[in-house]
C-alpha cells in the first residue's frame, strides 16, 4: 500500500465545500454542478484540453491496462468501436478466488475511516475523473457509439454529477444517525439511573458488483459504484464486453486516490470476461457478493432478482416509454421537441419514447385542428428536417451501439405503414461507422396483430405513433403500459387541465416520471442529476430511482456497541 499523500484535513479543504453544496442541492431540487458542460472550460489547473484528452485516449490503444491488481491470470480483451477501428486493448482478467479475498482485506479501515472521509475521497475520485473529461470522452464515444459532444457531457459532467449525488444521499443517510459514542439515561424514581454509553457505526454490507451497460458505461455505472463505495463496501466493476474502457480508467483512477488517502487499492477492482466466458452470473450469486447494480435487459435483470438471493440487487431494466398527444398550444415547439427526443443517440436510450398514442380523430393546436395522419406527417417532416444536413444527423444520431439495433431497426419498417423511413448517412471521419436516421411507422392500437408491436420494447431509432380511439382510451393505454411493461419516462401534451391531472394520476399511481407539455430545449428523454430522479423503482422498468434515499440506504446497517456507563 502506498504511503498516505492525501490527509483527511487536505480532503476537506478541497472538497467539503462541494459535499455541503451537493447535499444542500438534493433538499433543494436547484440547479448546480461542480463539473464542466463545456469543453473548452478544460485545460487549466490541470485538467486535460481537448488535444491532451485526445493523446491521452490514443496512448491507450493497443496496450496493456496494468492495474497491479491480485489474481491477474491473463490478459483479455476485444472492444471495438461502434466507429470502426479496433481499440486493441488488454485488460487484466481476474482469479476470483484470489481477487475478492483481497477486496475484503480493507473493508475494516475503510469503516473506521467514517461517513465523512470516504465522502471526501469519493470527491477526490471524482475530481480526478472530471480533469480527464475529454480523455474519457474519446472512451464513451469509441465503446457506446455516442458522438462526441453527448460523450463528452452525458459520460462527463453528467455522469459525475450522479456520481456525486449518490455520494451525498450516501452521506446524508449514514449521518442520520450521530457518529461517536451518544449518552443514554433512564430515571429510575429513587434509584440511581440506568446509564448506557452507545456507539453507532455505518457497516458496509460486503462486496458490491456494478454490472456496467454498453450505452451508458459511467453515467449507468457511478451511481452505484459511489453509493456503495461511500457507504464503506469494496466494489468490483464487471463492464459490458463492448464497453470496457471507460470503467476501466475508472477503476485506475479510484484505485490511485484510495492508495494515496491511506486505504487498501483494491477496494475498487475491475473483472473483465474473456469472450462468450459470461461472468456476471458466476459472480452474481457468490456469497462474497452483497449489492448488485445493473443496467440492461429486463431478462437478466429479473434473473438476478430471482437468483442473486443473497444480495441487495438494484435493476434498470427495459420499458415502454410513452407520450400521450391530447393538445397543445405550441404545436410547432411540440413537433420539434418530439424529433430531437426521438433523435438522439439514435433512441438507444433507456428514456427515448417509443409510443406516441394520438386520437384517431386528431387533435387540437394553436395552427387549428390536425387529425392523426397531419400530427404524424407534420411529426416525420420535422425529424427529416433535423437531421436533413449530415453534419448535424451525425452530431445527433451518433453510431448504432450494436447489430441488434440494426435488426430491430430493419425489421420495424415491416410491422405496419412507415411515415418516416430510416435512411443511412455516411460519416466522413468514419466510414465504417453504422448511422441510421429513426423510423416512425404508423399503427393502429385497436388491432390485436399491432399490440404484439407496440406494447414491447423496440430499442432503438423506432417509434410508434399509435392511433386510439381517444385520449380517455389513451389513457387507459398508457396505464396498461406501465403496469405490466414498465416506462422509465411518460410525456404528455395537453391544454385540458382536467386532462392535465388525468394523466398525473396516472402515473401517480403508477410510479412513472411525468413531463408535461415540453416544447422548449428540455427533453424527456433528458434528467437532471441532483433534482430529477431516473426512474421510480415502482414500476417493472426499474426497480431503484438515480437516486434517492432508498438508492443508498441500503447499502450499509448500522451497528451499535453498548457499554455500562
Amino acid at each position: 500500500m502506498a504511503t498516505a499523500q492525501l490527509t483527511t484535513d487536505r480532503l476537506a479543504e478541497k472538497h467539503r465545500s462541494t459535499l455541503d453544496q451537493a447535499l444542500d442541492t438534493i433538499r433543494s431540487r436547484a440547479y448546480w454542478s461542480p463539473y464542466p458542460e463545456h469543453p473548452k472550460a478544460y485545460g487549466a489547473d490541470g485538467s486535460l484540453d481537448a488535444a491532451a484528452g485526445l493523446a491521452a485516449h490514443q496512448s491507450l490503444l493497443n496496450t496493456r491496462f496494468d492495474l497491479d491488481q491480485p489474481g491477474t491470470d491473463g490478459w483479455t480483451g476485444g472492444e471495438t468501436s461502434p466507429y470502426g477501428p479496433s481499440l486493441g486493448i488488454e485488460y487484466p482478467h481476474a482469479d476470483l478466488d484470489v481477487l475478492l479475498p483481497a477486496m475484503r482485506a480493507g473493508m475494516g479501515a475503510w469503516r473506521d475511516a467514517g461517513a465523512e472521509t470516504r465522502a471526501l475521497v469519493c470527491l477526490e475520485i471524482l475530481a480526478r475523473i472530471s480533469a480527464r473529461t475529454h480523455e474519457f470522452a474519446h472512451a464513451v464515444m469509441h465503446t457506446s457509439g455516442q458522438a462526441f459532444m453527448m460523450a463528452f457531457q452525458a459520460g462527463g459532467p453528467h455522469a459525475q454529477d450522479r456520481g456525486l449525488e449518490a455520494v451525498a444521499y450516501a452521506y446524508a443517510e449514514q449521518t442520520r444517525t450521530p457518529a461517536g459514542r451518544a449518552g443514554w439515561s433512564k430515571p429510575q424514581g429513587k434509584r440511581d439511573p440506568l446509564e448506557l454509553s452507545k456507539e453507532f457505526t455505518p457497516v458496509g454490507r460486503g462486496i458490491a458488483l456494478v454490472i456496467g451497460c454498453n450505452t451508458f458505461p459511467t453515467w449507468n455505472g457511478y451511481p452505484g459504484l459511489f453509493a456503495s463505495l461511500a457507504t464503506g463496501n469494496p466494489v468490483l466493476v464487471k463492464p459490458h464486453p463492448r464497453a470496457v474502457l471507460p470503467l476501466a480508467l475508472t477503476v485506475q483512477v479510484a484505485r490511485e486516490v484510495l492508495a494515496e488517502s491511506g486505504f487498501d487499492p483494491n477496494l475498487v477492482a475491475l473483472a473483465v470476461e474473456r469472450p462468450g466466458e459470461g461472468i456476471a452470473k458466476t459472480l452474481a450469486v457468490r456469497p462474497e457478493i452483497r449489492i448488485i447494480d445493473y443496467t440492461g435487459s429486463t431478462a437478466f435483470g429479473d434473473w438476478l432478482e430471482a437468483n442473486a438471493r443473497q444480495a441487495q440487487v438494484y435493476t434498470e431494466k427495459a420499458g415502454v416509454n410513452t407520450v400521450v398527444v391530447d393538445s397543445t398550444d405550441d404545436y410547432k415547439g411540440m413537433l420539434a421537441n418530439l424529433a430531437f427526443s426521438l433523435s438522439l443517440y439514435s433512441g438507444q436510450m433507456c428514456t427515448t419514447p417509443q409510443n406516441l398514442l394520438i386520437p384517431r380523430d386528431g387533435i387540437t393546436t394553436d395552427q387549428g385542428p390536425r387529425s392523426y395522419d397531419e400530427v404524424v406527417a407534420d411529426l416525420a417532416a420535422a425529424v427529416g428536417g433535423l437531421l436533413g444536413d449530415d453534419a448535424r444527423a451525425n452530431g445527433l444520431l451518433g453510431a448504432l451501439v450494436n447489430p441488434d439495433v440494426k435488426a430491430r431497426l430493419e425489421a420495424a419498417a415491416g410491422l405496419g405503414e412507415v411515415a418516416l423511413a430510416s435512411r443511412e448517412v455516411v460519416n466522413p471521419e468514419y466510414p465504417d461507422a453504422v448511422v441510421r436516421t429513426p423510423v416512425i411507422v404508423k399503427l393502429d392500437g385497436s388491432k390485436p396483430d399491432a399490440q404484439s408491436a407496440y406494447f414491447s420494447e423496440c430499442f432503438g431509432p423506432v417509434s410508434f405513433a399509435v392511433s386510439v380511439d381517444s385520449t380517455a382510451d389513451a389513457l387507459e393505454l398508457l396505464r396498461r403500459t406501465v403496469r405490466e411493461k414498465g416506462a422509465m419516462t411518460v410525456g404528455a401534451y395537453t391544454t385540458s387541465a382536467d386532462t392535465e391531472r388525468a394523466v398525473e394520476e396516472v402515473c401517480l399511481e403508477e410510479s412513472a416520471q411525468l413531463s408535461l407539455n415540453l416544447t422548449g430545449g428540455v427533453y424527456v428523454n433528458q434528467t437532471a442529476a441532483f433534482s430529477d430522479f431516473h426512474g421510480s423503482g415502482g414500476n417493472p422498468a426499474a426497480n431503484a430511482a438515480l437516486c434517492d434515499g432508498a438508492f443508498v440506504s441500503n447499502r450499509f446497517r448500522v451497528v451499535e456497541v453498548r457499554r455500562q456507563a
